[in-house]
């Protein structure tokens, strides 16, 4: 199935719809708060040109106790709106934050298998955590920072051509020019907070193998080679951020360049006016102190500039994954089953990883319900590929699969999976307590379900030598637990399940001698009545399969019971001699 094409950027239409339209009452609430912060702000210039033209001229005391007031008051008001501000936009920034990982999460957690084939985990984790972090300048402080900017800038800008408009006009030409080199420094910094994002996820992604395979390092002795690999990897993000830290400062040294060249012109300007006449003091004194309220949100806003373009990279980032086609296609997947019997066919179904290279070709075969299917051949024949079909991870290239004749591409796939049990041969316990990871399908399972799992899996065999008994820490991959140990836990959680399809992929691989014996009996019981499907290397566990269904180079060579296979002494009746040769 062809990939959708993802979008490379996210647009201004999009985030201002899907992300700021949804929070504008928080964000008008801000605003106003801003404008209220900064028109306060312009109290102490229009305060200084009356202390100095007016209040000191005339020795006016109760005028200046007024000045003072209204000055004291307008730091007050700047501190309240400054919490009132935080309080708001940046504790609503973070909910959103909070609800985007979410979304991605959610949203990643319904891909198909195929997608985690490829990619990293460490990589997908950065890209949940780090990437969406950059809408807090969006919802946050930044964005009203920057609205509220360019209107104190706006106003300020009235005022200083009220007071002089030649000086006004000597200003604007250097800001001007600044704000020229933003918009271009900006434009090209996106792409660099992209790849940043990509850099950053890419060395995560490797820290993080290299902390669960620490055993194989070790074993290896590749510490030093590890060191090296990460070494690069941060040397790479280091060099990333050099090349946005170059452009950023170098925006900023041409505001502080060209801004300052305007200081100095109108120290002259203003000083030549003040001795013409033509300009007061206070009057010279308040264009100053304007200024410096005009051009502060500007030099902030490069800054805040910064910030959004990395929101937005972070954004792009965050698409490309919102845009990967999900698992259960909702337009196809609309049939519920309640009650599987386990009826399955599968009808000349073909599949291939790439659509050019067929991994398994025209297979077909009826798996009654209550029966146990086992799939042999020698490994990279199709035998996992056929039981993720089964398990609807993968979806046939050609053909179809039935369950009690229904589509099963048309079968909703919590409904299906929720009477699906599967045990791997490297199956995965999760970082927890023995009972929590056998609780896992059923959390809800009463004391008495739980106890039958563990006895019929012969998990008591070795939980109960342990302190806490099923209460005892297993470690991060059930690191703390031997491989046939891992493989009774695991066995136990499909007991528990009670599923109505079974797939147990080299169920038996990791167990020693005396633990296979155990675990034959108990999938004795769990196969009962259940539809089975075994892949084994060990033959000898699929001897009383219903039938036995020969598997290489992608096609079934040849199919039927032990016996019958035996007789005819073809691939079968090969690979079991061989095996009892061993």
């Amino acid at each position: 199935m062809a990939q959708k094409k993802l979008p490379g950027k996210v647009t201004i239409g999009k985030v201002f719809k899907t992300i700021i339209w949804p929070r504008k009452k928080h964000l008008l609430v801000g605003l106003i708060l801003i404008v209220i912060s900064r028109l306060s702000g312009l109290i102490l210039p229009w305060a200084s040109k009356y202390l100095i033209d007016d209040v000191i001229p005339s020795s006016d005391f109760d005028l200046l106790k007024w000045l003072i007031g209204a000055v004291v008051l307008a730091v007050v008001i700047q501190s309240v709106t400054s919490y009132a501000l935080t309080q708001i936009l940046s504790v609503e920034a973070q909910h959103l934050i909070s609800k985007l990982r979410a979304q991605v999460q959610a949203h990643i957690i319904k891909l198909p298998i195929r997608f985690f084939d490829t990619a990293k985990t460490g990589e997908l984790v950065s890209r949940v955590m780090t990437d969406v972090e950059g809408v807090r300048n969006l919802v946050g402080t930044g964005l009203a920072q920057m609205v509220g900017g360019v209107l104190t800038s706006i106003i300020c800008l009235v005022l200083l051509i009220t007071i002089s408009p030649s000086l006004t006009l000597f200003v604007l030409i250097p800001v001007g020019i600044f704000s020229l080199i933003s918009l271009k420094a900006f434009g090209s910094i996106r792409p660099i907070f992209r790849e940043r994002g990509k850099i950053n996820a890419e060395v995560t992604g490797r820290l993080t193998e290299t902390l669960g395979g620490i055993r194989v390092i070790k074993g290896f002795n590749a510490e030093a080679q590890e060191v090296a690999t990460f070494e690069e990897g941060v040397n790479r993000l280091f060099l990333n951020v050099k090349s946005s830290l170059t452009t950023t400062s170098f925006v900023t040294s041409a505001a502080t360049l060209l801004l300052g060249l305007a200081s100095a012109g109108i120290m002259g300007i203003g000083g030549y006016m003040i001795m013409e006449e033509t300009l007061t003091f206070g009057d010279f004194l308040a264009f100053t102190l304007l200024l410096g309220f005009m051009i502060a949100p500007i030099l902030q806003m490069s800054n805040i500039g910064s910030q959004l373009t990395e929101a937005f990279a972070g954004l792009d980032r965050t698409e490309e994954l919102m845009n990967q086609p999900i698992e259960a296609d909702p337009t196809k997947r609309q049939l519920r089953i309640p009650q599987i019997d386990g009826d399955i066919r599968f009808e000349n179904v073909s599949f291939g990883y790439d659509p050019e290279k067929p991994v398994v070709q025209e297979i077909s075969f009826h798996a009654p319900a209550g029966s146990v299917t086992a799939l042999v051949g020698s490994s990279g024949s199709g035998k996992t590929t056929i039981s993720g079909l089964v398990a609807s991870f993968l979806n046939p290239g050609e053909g179809k699969i039935t369950v009690d004749g229904h589509d099963l591409q048309q079968i909703s796939l919590d409904s299906y999976r929720s009477q699906l049990g599967v045990v791997l041969q490297d199956d995965f316990l999760f970082e927890g307590t023995i009972r929590q990871n056998i609780l896992f399908p059923r959390p809800n399972a009463t004391e008495d379900q739980l106890k039958e799992a563990v006895k019929a899996a012969y998990v008591d065999e070795f939980a109960y030598r342990f302190e806490d008994g099923l209460d005892t820490l297993i470690g991060e991959r059930g690191v703390k637990l031997s491989g046939g140990q891992r493989q009774r836990l695991a066995i136990a959680r499909a007991i528990l399940a009670d599923p109505k399809i079974l797939i147990l992929d080299e169920a038996t691989s990791n167990l020693d001698a005396e633990s296979e014996q155990y675990i034959q009996a108990s999938l004795k019981v769990l196969m009962r009545g259940r539809t089975t499907f075994v892949i084994a290397h060990r033959l000898s566990t699929i001897r009383q399969a219903d039938q036995i269904l020969v598997i290489e180079k992608g096609r079934i060579v040849e199919r039927g019971k032990h016996s019958e296979l035996i007789a005819k002494e073809g691939r079968y009746f090969d690979l079991y001699t061989y095996q009892a040769r061993i």
